[in-house]
């Protein structure tokens, strides 16, 4: 893609040459860029669990960063739906929070992208009592292991 396409124009793009009948609108917030998409059908936007939009933000930002050698990630969302889920997934991580700190024992969450990883990671590093750690490998979805941390001594 040309270097004077923005992330929007680029999306959009990506998404005429798939069929989709969309518009984007930009979103500025904490996480840096979102770009919302509306459609007539955001189910096959999204995807089966969210697959599709997944691959979407992951071709996305592989074709920003090969235009721009400074490129913030830009998050691609279909008519909320990852904000809905972002608030499941911070109900299901905080309850493996308390299993743990009531049984003592590690809980291993689900394979999870790189920005569901940072947001378990960031959220537990205000927990004195935590610690985390993600798998190793080179896939883009990694589970990450929430523990007690061992007391000193």
């Amino acid at each position: 893609m040309p270097s004077e396409y923005g992330p929007k124009e680029t999306l959009e793009l990506m998404l005429g040459h798939l069929g989709f009948i969309f518009e984007v609108r930009e979103e500025k917030g904490a996480h840096g860029l979102t770009l919302q998409i509306e459609t007539r059908d955001p189910s096959r936007m999204i995807g089966r669990n969210g697959k599709t939009i997944e691959d979407l933000q992951y071709l996305l930002n592989r074709v920003l960063a090969s235009a721009e050698e400074e490129h913030s990630t830009v998050i691609v969302d279909v008519e909320h739906y990852r904000s809905q889920q972002q608030r499941e997934f911070q109900a299901r991580f905080w309850a493996a929070i308390e299993k743990v700190r009531q049984s003592g024992e590690a809980v291993t969450l689900p394979p999870l992208n790189s920005f569901d990883r940072r947001l378990v990671h960031t959220a537990c590093q205000g927990e004195a009592d935590l610690v985390t750690e993600s798998e190793s490998g080179d896939g883009r979805l990694k589970r990450v292991i929430i523990r007690l941390k061992k007391a000193a001594g």
